[in-house]
């Protein structure tokens, strides 16, 4: 306290050179030494800010020269730095600080900054979570798997409505745990009775018109008519006698080599095809996108369909994505081709595909499942996916020519030129000079541009011709439904027709329902 007083009596400012020492804490009150009665204040001062949440503070001084400790202020009314104050200075305003506003803010990267021209240009890529939400969003498989279970949903009901079951337990039982093969005709499938007139069928050597199954049979009676079988909306009566050529009355309901792709014949069916399609396929739309995703899905499914129309069994319904899925899978084997030197593990990642081929045709050929939509979706997939992929990378080494992303992040990003970053430059290039887009282009180059546009047109080609032998040729193969069928116990002859009287003392003919389910069932009678 005499320290204090001492100081307390000089009224004009003082000056020190040296430090004071600290305060020796005693249990009366801090009022005392706060810095606010300190001899050395000024009118030039420093306001300390408030330190009523503080126990101890070091404060910085106005001049930056005074070093000595002042004590913790306990007055919670101190006023902080106000620059309107005359003479006010700013404690942080050093004209040998580092300017910290010339960096930048990070971007979300330990080593690039949003200041970098470089970093905007060519962005590092981030790091996404793993999840089937996150990242980039495969809208096109998110969709088609949601449309393709809810279609499902209203078969196993419109099932239990025509039948009185969810799923088909009579005549007999479906070993895909699904609904009855009458009701998928019903719904859509490709049955080709329904899309054109059966040589050998309708111009048979019979009277009265044929009787077919019912969408609600749950007997081995056909009862009902042609367009009663084939439902949506519809098919022309089709005289006795009719010659297959004669086209007056023919059925054409041509979209049933669209609508199959989102009908399964079961659980088991719809199970393995999701599962494929939510992993490889998710990766396939991540690495392309969307649009080349859809396009090669589509497509592989519907050739793989026309092809099947033509060469398949004509009374068996085929339905599900499975042409569409091995359209994707040619364009996973083509990728892992493509950049083989780059694959952590290339063997044993062409093993796994194999397998999957392998099983896949294999279970094609049993009785009443068609392998020749497989081969077709496959077929078409590799087509598309020479098209549509980018060079293998050695051919691109070879060249020295690179290739941009299938898409950028931002298309609004500006380049070095002060142009816009684009995803395909060499459209534009070639849109802007037609001719100079094709100058200094090496050998290899022409190659595989020529193989390119070859195989496109062959594809294109392949699909007249087969939907002009679907409607006008008729011309079978005979070897062909060994792709589909093993010559084991007369396989490859389920599905054919079987005209046959209803009755002993009938001349009504009749088609006698056929399925995989009951020729299984007879095969195990007759053991």
């Amino acid at each position: 306290m005499a320290a204090n007083d001492y100081y307390n009596q000089f009224d004009a400012p003082h000056k020190r050179t040296d430090a004071p020492l600290p305060a020796v804490p005693h249990s009366q009150s801090q009022q005392s030494i706060s810095p606010v009665t300190s001899p050395f204040d000024d009118q030039h001062r420093y306001e300390y800010p408030s330190t009523h949440n503080l126990t101890h503070s070091m404060t910085p001084q106005s001049a930056y020269n005074d070093t000595g400790y002042h004590g913790a202020s306990s007055r919670p009314h101190d006023s902080p730095y106000d620059p309107s104050r005359p003479g006010a200075q700013d404690p942080f305003a050093d004209k040998n600080a580092v300017p910290l506003h010339s960096y930048g803010k990070m971007d979300g990267s330990p080593t690039r900054y949003q200041a970098d021209p470089e970093g905007r240009l060519y962005p590092a890529p981030q790091r996404q979570k793993k999840g089937w939400f996150s990242g980039r969003i495969t809208w096109v498989c998110y969709i088609l798997t949601l449309v393709q279970c809810g279609v499902f949903i209203g078969e196993i009901i419109k099932n239990g409505i025509l039948t009185g079951s969810p799923i088909e337990i009579k005549p007999q039982f479906n070993i895909m745990i699904g609904p009855s093969p009458y009701v998928l005709i019903n719904m859509g499938a490709r049955y080709p009775p329904c899309m054109h007139t059966i040589k050998g069928v309708t111009d048979a050597d019979i009277t009265e018109p044929i009787n077919w199954p019912c969408p609600n049979t749950t007997k081995s009676v056909a009862e009902c008519s042609l367009s009663e079988l084939c439902g949506m909306g519809g098919v022309p009566v089709q005289p006795a006698g009719l010659h297959w050529n004669d086209r007056s009355h023919e059925p054409n309901q041509w979209w049933r080599f669209i609508v199959p792709i989102f009908l399964h014949a079961g659980i088991i069916h719809l199970g393995f095809n999701m599962l494929l399609q939510m992993t490889l396929g998710r990766d396939m739309e991540k690495e392309i996108g969307p649009l080349r995703f859809a396009l090669v899905y589509f497509s592989a499914g519907i050739f793989g369909f026309v092809l099947g129309g033509n060469y398949a069994a004509q009374t068996i319904p085929s339905v599900g994505a499975s042409g569409s899925l091995f359209g994707i899978l040619a364009l996973v084997l083509l990728d892992l081709l493509y950049n083989w030197g780059s694959r952590r593990s290339p063997v044993k990642d062409l093993l796994f595909l194999l397998l999957d081929f392998a099983i896949a045709f294999v279970l094609g050929l049993l009785p009443g499942l068609d392998n020749f939509s497989h081969i077709g979706g496959f077929l078409m997939g590799i087509a598309l996916g020479i098209c549509l992929l980018h060079s293998p990378q050695k051919l691109r080494d070879r060249i020295g020519v690179d290739e941009p992303p299938y898409a950028t992040v931002d298309t609004h990003e500006p380049t070095m030129s002060g142009g816009l970053a684009s995803a395909a430059p060499g459209l534009q290039k070639f849109v802007k000079q037609p001719v100079g887009f094709f100058k200094g282009r090496k050998p290899f180059w022409w190659a595989w541009w020529l193989i390119r546009a070859g195989a496109l047109v062959a594809v294109f080609i392949g699909f007249i011709l087969l939907l002009k032998n679907f409607y006008e040729w008729r011309n079978t193969c005979s070897w062909c439904k060994h792709l589909s069928c093993l010559p084991v116990k007369n396989w490859c002859d389920i599905g054919n027709f079987d005209l046959k009287n209803q009755t002993s003392g009938n001349s009504k003919r009749a088609l006698a329902p056929v399925s995989l389910a009951m020729y299984a069932a007879e095969e195990i009678f007759r053991r």
